[in-house]
This record gives C-alpha cells, sequence and structure tokens, in this order.
C-alpha cells in the first residue's frame, strides 16, 4: 500500500520537471528552424512567458507549450530593422510538427 503512494508523490514532483523540459524542447526545436531559415542564432532570442504576459513581452508569439500555459516569444538582435520571424518557424508541443 505505501509503494504506491510513493509513486503518487513522484509523479507529482516530475510533473513541473517534464512540463518545463517539454518547453524547452519545443523553443530548440523553434530556434533550429529559425537559424536554418537563415536568421543567425546570435540575431534573435526566444523567451518562454506565461499566457498572461506575452503582450507585453515585446516580440511576436511563435509557439506555445504547457498545455497552451506557457508562450514562446520571438525577438529580432540587433540594430536592424524589425523582421518578423519565418512562417515556418513556429511549432508547438499541442499540435503536430510539419
Amino acid at each position: 500500500m505505501m509503494k504506491g503512494y510513493k509513486w503518487v508523490i513522484a509523479l507529482i514532483i516530475a510533473s513541473p520537471l517534464a512540463a518545463q523540459a517539454s518547453c524547452e524542447s519545443v523553443k530548440a526545436d523553434i530556434s533550429q528552424k529559425i537559424i536554418n531559415n537563415g536568421v543567425p542564432e546570435s540575431g534573435f532570442t526566444l523567451d518562454v512567458v506565461p499566457n498572461d504576459q506575452a503582450d507585453s513581452a515585446g516580440g511576436q508569439v511563435v509557439g506555445h507549450c504547457e498545455n497552451d500555459s506557457q508562450k514562446i516569444v520571438y525577438k529580432r538582435n540587433g540594430g536592424e530593422s524589425e523582421q518578423p520571424v519565418p512562417a515556418n518557424a513556429g511549432s508547438s508541443q499541442d499540435s503536430p510538427s510539419s
């Protein structure tokens, strides 16, 4: 009987870690797509932010994760004029990638 409780506790502890890892995985996937479209790695940042902070994050939402509770926001670095992220660079854990 006690062994069952240990599994439940382990799952509760591991769940937030797994959710964060999935956001990092989605972020890495998007980053690679942007780089593959010719944007240098130093030319942009991707930030994972809560949904309610996405509008104030100062960039373009290019993906989501954690069951759509987090957004991934793209920002262009440097003195260049604002350029949108390539159309096929976005992704999310909640929809199949193409």
